[in-house]
Parts: structure tokens; C-alpha cells; sequence
């Protein structure tokens, strides 16, 4: 019996120290991170980013503190839209485009999702943020 529980114990995986990415200063939220920001570390934190260049021109969604791992949820594209911001709306169903003018409710960049109010019909609609900018509804 005792062999038996060596040999389990033996068997168990171990966990094996993994680079990760820490902030060298304090960076804040919705500043840009660049490569003189960043270091990398040997410890094993799930979740944590591994890779430097895939957070470099990335914006800090949270204050990021030095020595601490980044992980997927703390940045994320550059704000391209600002609080109350002008805006055009678009929806855009072919043959019918339509298009008018609102005001950004949130802040986002490419591809987030942002509540906007329509200033014509002051109806809060919720769309998607296109690289130009604008705002498709669906």
C-alpha cells in the first residue's frame, strides 16, 4: 500500500513556472501601453499574458500596477469613441441604408460595443464601433 501512494504521488503533474507580463510603472486606465512599459517575469498565474508584443499599442482598461500580471480583461484596442461623442449611426440592410446622427453614451474602441442615444428619436440604441468611427445598429 505504501508503494502504491509513492508511486501516485510521483505521478502528479507539477506545476511548471510560466513567463508572464508585469507592468514595470504604473500604468493608467485608457493610457497606451508601450514595449518600455512591460517586462516579463517566471511565475505561474492563470490567465496572465505571456506575450509582450501582443499588448504593445494596446489601452489599459484598468489602472496597471508595477510587478503585478496582466491579464486578458485589464486592456484592450484604443478608444476610438469618446463619452458624448457625435456620431453617425448606421444600419445598413441591403438595399435599405439608413443613417443618422447620435451621441456616444460609453467610451469604445474597433469592434466594442457602446450604447448611443439617436438625437433625432432620442431612442438608446446599442451597436458596434466600425474602424471609421461610426456606429452600426442592428
Amino acid at each position: 500500500m505504501r508503494v502504491l501512494s509513492f508511486v501516485l504521488a510521483l505521478a502528479a503533474p507539477i506545476p511548471a513556472m510560466a513567463e508572464i507580463v508585469v507592468s514595470k510603472r504604473t500604468i493608467r486606465a485608457k493610457e497606451i501601453i508601450s514595449a518600455t512599459d512591460l517586462e516579463t517575469k517566471d511565475q505561474m498565474v492563470p490567465n496572465a499574458v505571456s506575450n509582450v508584443d501582443f499588448l504593445v499599442g494596446q489601452e489599459a482598461r484598468v489602472a496597471l500596477y508595477p510587478g503585478r500580471p496582466i491579464r486578458e480583461g485589464d486592456f484592450g484596442p484604443p478608444a476610438i469613441v469618446d463619452r458624448n461623442d457625435l456620431v453617425v449611426l448606421v444600419f445598413d440592410r441591403r438595399p435599405l441604408s439608413i443613417t443618422a446622427e447620435g451621441r456616444a453614451l460609453g467610451r469604445g474602441g474597433v469592434g466594442d460595443r457602446i450604447r448611443v442615444m439617436n438625437l433625432s428619436s432620442r431612442t438608446t440604441v446599442t451597436g458596434r464601433i466600425r474602424s471609421n468611427g461610426q456606429i452600426e445598429v442592428k
